[in-house]
């Protein structure tokens, strides 16, 4: 069997052919189209024909791209099930069953279908990054500070996502940005906005700017906002334990 199988504007049969070929064999299909979309689920909705890039996964994850963005437009999780149907026009259909959901991409024009007949084994292990040095303080909370204690890792709230939530030894909520790099004033501004959005919440909020070093304006800035910066250096090896995460609120 190749590695990648194609067919540039296929007949509905020769579709058919490569779907099947892409579910029986675990293969990754990927088809670029005219289509429209049907969901039905928690919800419905409808797209109207545009072109886009359909992507399916061995393991059902099912994704549809249109030509900007970076996330799918429309999409269903690992495990869903996919098949084709040939009615009028070429039907792509994915279910979800529990709970139910079904996402239906009818082909108006099929440009090119491909099959790719992957093998890949191996797991992302990142090294020197800011999820490794999020470990790093999960693991030896004394690099921020004496008592502080990490609670949370990539804590979502109202203007962004968090890299790592704590308290103090004083039990004040702490704030951790995290720069594998030096960090600059974007890094600042960033940390700012954070400790501000939870400050509508919580009376007392430091920020810690956590970078192996800073920009001159940086610090300048830094200083400013009454904001404070901690220095580390990323991990220079790889790390597979995670922090606990502790409920907060």
């Amino acid at each position: 069997m190749p590695k990648v199988e194609l067919r540039e504007n296929p007949s509905p049969e020769e579709i058919k052919l490569l779907v099947d070929s892409a579910v029986s064999s675990e293969g990754v299909l990927t088809i670029f189209a005219r289509c429209r979309v049907h969901y039905d689920g928690r919800a419905k909705s409808e797209l109207g024909p545009g072109d886009r890039v359909i992507i399916v996964k061995p393991d059902g994850s099912f994704l549809i791209h249109q030509k900007e963005k970076r996330e799918p437009v429309n999409w269903q999780p690992p495990g869903s099930v996919v098949r084709l149907e040939l009615r009028e026009k070429p039907v792509l259909v994915s279910v979800r069953r529990k709970p139910r959901e079904t996402l239906e991409v009818e082909l108006e024009e099929v440009y090119l279908i491909t099959v790719f007949h992957a093998e890949d084994y191996e797991e992302l292990a990142l090294t020197g990054s800011e999820a490794e040095m999020a470990e790093l303080i999960f693991e030896n909370p004394e690099v921020i500070e004496p008592g502080f204690k990490p609670l949370y890792r990539e804590k979502p709230i109202k203007h962004g996502i968090v890299d790592v939530l704590g308290v103090d030894k004083d039990g004040n909520l702490v704030v951790l940005e995290l720069k594998r790099r030096r960090a600059d004033l974007h890094a600042v501004s960033q940390l700012k906005r954070y400790v501000e959005t939870l400050r509508e919440e919580h009376e007392n909020v430091r920020g810690i700017l956590v970078a192996p070093s800073l920009t001159s304006g940086a610090k300048k800035l830094l200083e400013k906002e009454g904001l404070e910066f901690r220095k580390l250096e990323p991990p220079k090896r790889g790390r597979k334990s995670r922090g606990k995460q502790l409920k907060l609120f």
